[in-house]
């Protein structure tokens, strides 16, 4: 699926992470063992502290779990972000420790339990859809000085993928060049035609998760108890998040099996919010996901998933 991670995660072991938080924090840790499902980017390991429970994560950079500290502070009953705890460095990483918190991952849920957790969901949407983003400038990728990385939302939406990637130059487009050379005309011509849908998007500033699958998102019981992990958190838009879950949808049998684009409208309706063209938001913020998420599986060489996107992308703009 499409990430915003390009690095290896770091190899740490269990074994390392009890040896860590025994030197940290004493006798006081017990029940050490590894999340059984692991980031792109990091590797996290479950723990008790006494009677808390708590999650230590292990990565090559800190700016993830600053972004995650900083963003906490929009936590509120319907949108629970877990506090971090403390960052530091350890085992030749950077770590993080925050409050561990249980549920279902929202891809996870069957088409019953998705049902009932839709009114949770976008109840949680609404809160980072009013977080105040007043203190930071620009659209983009938000980061934690406050700026964003573009001077508007239409610059990052029509910017050439991959802009998660600005380090490592052009390598997606030479692996799709070696591997999938036919894809490159196609991924460039969808990319020129994007540029010709972003004229109904507005240029309005909410602050925007951006990766609200692959485990970041936590449901039991028909409410939302976890959104974490806003390492590519934007500001833009708040239904480039809608359509996130939508253009990845075809992926997860549980979130395929109801219409997430009506559940959206009659929401807005039921709380009166006016959501001007929004088939034609979503429209162009599915076309610009797929893209990035192409451009993140051409650096990482998950090319069964690439093929898959570009089809995405294909359906979304026949």
């Amino acid at each position: 699926m499409g990430r915003c991670a390009d690095l290896e995660p770091p190899s740490v072991g269990a074994t390392a992470a009890a040896g860590f938080l025994a030197d940290r924090f004493g006798e006081g840790v017990s029940d050490v063992f590894a999340a059984p499902r692991q980031g792109a980017w990091s590797r996290a390991f479950f723990f008790r502290r006494g009677d808390a429970h708590l999650v230590i994560r292990f990565a090559p950079w800190r700016v993830n779990f600053d972004k995650d500290r900083a963003l906490a502070r929009h936590a509120t009953t319907d949108l629970p972000i877990p506090p971090v705890l403390e960052i530091g460095e350890g085992l030749g990483q950077h770590y993080a420790i925050s409050e561990r918190a249980f549920g279902t991952i929202l891809e996870e849920l069957d088409p019953g339990a998705t049902e009932r957790t839709l009114p949770a969901l976008f109840r949680a949407l609404d809160g980072i859809r009013v977080a105040d983003v007043s203190g930071s400038t620009g659209a983009g990728v938000w980061s934690t000085d406050g700026r964003a990385s573009h001077r508007t939302w239409h610059d990052y939406l029509t910017s050439p993928p991959p802009d998660p990637f600005s380090d490592t130059g052009d390598i997606w487009r030479s692996n799709t060049a070696a591997s999938r050379p036919a894809a490159l005309p196609e991924f460039d011509a969808a990319h020129a035609e994007l540029r010709g849908l972003v004229e109904p998007c507005p240029e309005v500033r909410h602050l925007v998760h951006s990766d609200l699958l692959y485990g970041n998102v936590l449901a039991a019981h028909g409410r939302i108890t976890a959104v974490f992990d806003w390492g590519c958190a934007l500001v833009g838009d708040f239904l480039y998040d809608l359509a996130w879950l939508t253009f990845w949808a075809p992926w997860y049998p549980g979130l395929a099996a109801v219409d997430l684009r009506a559940a959206a409208r009659q929401h807005y309706d039921v709380i009166g919010l006016d959501v001007p063209a929004l088939d034609a938001r979503v429209r162009c913020y599915e076309v610009r996901i797929g893209l990035s998420g192409q451009a993140y599986q051409a650096f990482v060489g998950e090319w069964d998933e690439f093929d898959a996107t570009a089809r995405r992308v294909r359906e979304i703009l026949a």
